[in-house]
């Protein structure tokens, strides 16, 4: 299975895009589940995936249900504790959905279509919209950020067994953790893991759908940025609401010309490695199946991969270890490239800690695990020339003697 992941700026109809796109998929042969928090016309308002047309799956991600469920579910595991401290147990009825819970639901769909829950035979597509697009990028970060604070704060190899537990808890005079809390934490990482695995995976692409303008411009270019430092790949820019061209209306025409610079700047950044889809204005909001079908008979709507499967993925790492030529480094320096397109050195930051990398480009922030060859290397510089930043490590003698 495949996935497209569909972002952009606020307003710009990633909803109506995403539809088109799972649409497009399922005419063309395809078994094709479509994710989405929004209602859609003309689509049901339904949890679980239902038929939308032939080949085609919905469901809609419910986060106040998912909130309410995970939380009852806490209180649950956790009875023997509340009962201890003279807790009260709130009711379904009385919970309302806090801030940041349509992230969590939006995981947890991830992770049910990932491992194949929601259908016995299989999909064969994935497409999933995403939030707008700094929400979407935080939500795409979120997996592999809370596997990390799970392993700081409890960390699996240091589980005492369980035996030994009332001992240790009477010796250090503090109750130790209990089972159920690092079975939950094992839980929770194994489920992150599942889609952790499905965002990096190597078919795994990001739709970005934007309308022509100046703030598209603005918005597009700090996304190309977060999405590199997360190891993301754009398989197409679809370029919504495109106006017809050499209207005989002077104002008309003139927003349309406006629009002709912006989209033709962007095929000059981003094709051909990006490929474009333009979308033309309807006129009106899309209101069911006949509009989707007028826009999901557009020539490369699926340009970043075919209804069979094979996308034009990542070809390859999107970071790489380069080892310079003997005359280029004598002292066996390797040089690590992180590509960052558009991204400004005033707005850069870079710090190792330990077996980590803490990586700063302007609103974005990744933490990075070093690998075994770069553990064992010290941080003797780093450059950003053309979109690519390269950190150079030099072999430490102390961790890693020379054998010449």
């Amino acid at each position: 299975m495949r996935t497209v992941l569909v972002t952009g700026p606020g307003g710009a109809g990633r909803t109506t895009v995403a539809a088109a796109t799972a649409l497009a998929a399922a005419r063309r042969g395809c078994r094709t589940l479509l994710l989405s928090a929004d209602a859609i016309p003309g689509f049901p308002d339904a949890t679980e995936p239902t038929e939308v047309a032939e080949g085609l799956r919905f469901a809609r991600i419910d986060s106040g249900e998912h909130f309410r469920s995970e939380l009852l579910a806490l209180q649950d595991r956790a009875s023997t504790v509340l009962d201890l401290l003279g807790g009260n147990r709130l009711d379904s009825d009385e919970l309302t959905e806090l801030p940041g819970s349509d992230r969590l639901a939006l995981l947890h769909a991830l992770r049910r279509a990932a491992e194949g829950d929601w259908s016995q035979d299989g999909h064969d597509l994935l497409v999933v919209d995403l939030p707008p697009l700094r929400d979407a990028l935080a939500v795409l970060a979120l997996p592999e950020q809370l596997r990390r604070y799970l392993r700081r704060l409890l960390p699996p190899e240091r589980q005492a067994a369980r035996a030994l537990r009332p001992m240790l808890a009477q010796l250090a005079g503090v109750p130790m953790p209990a089972q159920w809390l690092y079975d939950a934490a094992a839980r929770r990482d194994a489920e992150l893991a599942a889609v952790q695995a499905l965002i990096e995976d190597r078919t795994t692409t990001v739709r970005l759908v934007v309308e022509p303008g100046p703030a598209a411009e603005d918005a597009l270019r700090t996304a190309r940025t977060g999405l590199a430092l997360y190891g993301l790949r754009v398989g197409t820019l679809a370029v919504n609401r495109v106006l017809p061209r050499h209207s005989p209306d002077p104002w008309f025409a003139a927003l349309a010309a406006q629009q002709e610079k912006c989209i033709d700047r962007w095929y000059e950044e981003w094709a051909p490695a990006v490929p474009l889809c333009e979308v033309p204005h309807l006129g009106r909001g899309p209101q069911g199946l006949d509009d989707l079908d007028d826009i999901s008979g557009l020539d490369g709507l699926l340009a970043d991969g075919g209804p069979d499967g094979a996308p034009a993925g990542r070809a390859e790492d999107p970071w790489w270890i380069e080892k310079p030529g003997p005359t280029d480094s004598p002292d066996g320096v390797l040089v690590w490239c992180l590509p960052l397109p558009g991204a400004v050195k005033e707005n850069l930051q870079l710090v190792r800690r330990g077996d980590e990398l803490f990586l700063t480009v302007g609103p974005f922030r990744r933490i990075v695990q070093l690998e075994s060859g770069l553990r064992r290397c010290t941080v003797s510089g780093a450059a950003l020339t053309d979109g690519v930043l390269r950190v150079r490590f030099t072999p430490d003698p102390g961790l890693w003697p020379r054998t010449s």
